[in-house]
């Protein structure tokens, strides 16, 4: 067969296809292969029970439990191997088994797996290494490694982004982010067809997008895409910056532009110059390499002549560096890619997991079915016997309203012809999480359309038994599977009256009422009180206020916007009620936990 396609581990990719471009982003196709109208997977993944302790029996039994417990009769599906099953090198090129931990090799357990019905996903990441250190990474081997997967029938991956060569990423050298940022610009020199100008970034400079700024020194500085890894950073608007030149010419012909720059490796100034002439729509790239280093980011030098086009008037001359989104899409994309070279005909869910860190939400649906919004919502993970550890709330990614308070105001992201905004495996089940915790995170993942991958030890359940009803409740999870495909919009926030939907807000000492078309016509509206103290006030918003959020998306928002009497099933309590009012309320919200109601247009 011939070679499919592989990354280099000696400098970044060249870029050549437009496809795989920041325009592009915007332009809402998928690469080819990539298969739309997925609703969110379910499924479990073997890493917050076990970490890399997992197992071959473990897996086996994790399988028989899920069908004893008729978790695949609720929707459940996958069983995914995380970190820790290869060998820690590979062997003639190959990925192999861990011979102690998976001694009949992952093609046998494959079988085993799709003879209960079930179906089978594996672990690998874009660098290197993996992340608990493996020499297995797919870098350079993706065509291979595509040809293995197939072979052991895969039906999910999970692709993580730890020892990445071209970004700061987990357990990446720093200095990479010489590849994420431009370099410092003071300004640049046009020359050609007897004209000759110097253009200063503090006088004829502008910025675009957000990050960028002009340094008090006066230089552009923080030219790039900034890192969305961590809490705090908003996933709305622009999420990268650029310095911009408009300059007006004589003639049409060909000029040269040298640019004064200083270069870094650290964050906000890097070595990576991409220059383009035009607007992002109809732009014409005539840089994009490293530029040669300079003493220090503030010891400014002349680029060579970078010879460009340009037409007589005024013309836009863009200065950034968009390889941090455009080199991790091109990573993703060669296993994708190789998966669909291997076997065009298998149906493979593609789980992006770099944490958020290029900003996901822009590039994800090209070739992903989701893509992890931020870092671990747990960084204690378990082993056999001991569940691990999760939290409510902190100040990192760590914790259940972490994830939730960043993936509430990515809904314009998600859908059908997408994917999903994933905040990581369902925490149900690990130590420090209540059951009102669990009941309040699995509606949340529900709400959002979040893939639903149960991260704990299924031998810990019984049937009919507290956490089993939780992450069992049918009623729930169709909020999740509904074949409507839209993630709910937040149209009410305590902690922002004026902009719900788009703010991005950390402070849990707040109610949030979140909104959610189904196609049935109906809406689940769910009320959550993310502090921890109970608020006795009553919360409440009438059908007016769903539809001037959601309308658009409502299979029939007249009828629901007109209807005389509206049908609430509250779907935790399982109990029914009649609504003439067209005005739906909570009074009392016990601290973490939640109200959600289907209301049905009667």
């Amino acid at each position: 067969m011939e070679r499919g396609k592989r990354t280099s581990r000696q400098a970044p990719d060249p870029i050549t296809d437009r496809a795989y471009m920041f325009p592009a982003f915007a332009d809402g196709k998928a690469l080819p292969g990539k298969r739309c109208g997925r609703l969110p997977a379910m499924g479990w993944n073997s890493w917050n029970a076990f970490g890399s302790g997992n197992t071959q029996a473990l897996t086996k039994q994790m399988a028989d439990a899920m069908v004893e417990l008729e978790l695949d009769q609720a929707g459940y599906e996958y069983l995914v191997l995380d970190d820790g099953c290869y060998r820690p090198e590979r062997v003639a090129e190959r990925l192999s088994n861990e011979v102690q931990k998976f001694p009949d090799g992952f093609r046998a357990l494959a079988e085993y797996i799709h003879d209960k019905g079930l179906k089978f996903g594996m672990y690998n990441d874009i660098g290197t290494n993996l992340c608990a250190g493996a020499a297995v990474g797919t870098c350079g081997y993706e065509d291979l490694d595509a040809e293995s997967y197939v072979d052991w029938q895969i039906d999910f991956i999970k692709v993580d982004n730890c020892y990445y060569l071209w970004d700061n990423a987990t357990f990446s050298d720093a200095a990479n982010a010489r590849y994420v940022y431009a370099p410092n610009i003071r300004g640049i020199q046009v020359s050609g067809n007897s004209f000759s100008r110097t253009y200063q970034a503090e006088k004829d400079g502008f910025f675009t997008g957000q990050g960028a700024f002009l340094h008090r020194n006066g230089y552009g500085t923080n030219i790039g895409t900034f890192d969305g890894t961590n809490v705090g950073v908003t996933p709305v608007g622009d999420c990268s910056g650029e310095l911009m030149f408009c300059i007006d010419v004589p003639d049409d012909g060909s000029y040269d532009i040298s640019v004064e720059y200083a270069t870094g490796k650290e964050r906000g100034v890097g070595e990576w110059l991409q220059l383009a002439v035009g607007e992002p729509v109809c732009e014409v790239r005539y840089c994009d390499d490293l530029l040669p280093a300079t003493a220090d980011p503030e010891a400014f030098s002349w680029s060579q002549p970078i010879p460009v086009s340009l037409k007589k008037g005024k013309n836009v001359i863009r200065l950034m560096n968009h390889r941090r989104q455009e080199n991790v899409l091109n990573s993703y994309a060669a296993l994708f890619e190789g998966l669909n070279r291997a076997d065009p005909g298998r149906d493979i869910c593609f789980s992006i997991c770099e944490w958020g860190k290029t900003q996901p939400q822009n590039w994800g649906y090209k070739v992903g079915d989701s893509w992890r919004i931020l870092n671990d919502i747990t960084f204690q993970v378990g082993s056999d016997g001991n569940p691990g550890r999760a939290s409510w709330e902190s100040g990192d990614t760590a914790s259940i309203t972490s994830q939730y308070n960043k993936a509430v105001v990515m809904d314009e992201f998600a859908g059908l012809d997408k994917g999903w905004n994933d905040p990581d495996m369902l925490v149900i089940g690990m130590d420090g999480i209540t059951p009102v915790m669990c009941r309040t995170h699995m509606t949340m993942w529900c709400m959002m359309n979040a893939p639903l991958m149960l991260g704990l030890d299924l031998r810990r359940l019984q049937k009919g038994d507290v956490l089993w009803k939780i992450i069992a409740n049918r009623a729930v999870i169709a909020l999740n599977q509904d074949r409507l495909g839209i993630q709910a919009k937040r149209i009410w926030c305590s902690a922002d009256r004026e902009h719900p939907d788009t703010s991005y807000v950390t402070d849990n000492d707040r109610v949030d009422i979140l909104a959610k078309p189904l196609a049935d016509g109906a809406v689940a509206l769910c009320f959550i009180n993310l502090s921890g103290r109970r608020r006795e006030e009553e919360f409440a918003v009438c059908a007016g206020d769903i539809v001037r959020y959601i309308g658009h998306k409502m299979v029939d928002r007249e009828r629901f916007l007109k209807a005389s009497e509206y049908q609430l099933t509250d779907l935790w309590a399982d109990s029914r009620c009649e609504n003439t009012t067209g005005r739906f309320s909570v009074s009392g919200l016990d601290a973490c936990d939640c109200v959600t109601y289907r209301v049905t247009p009667v």
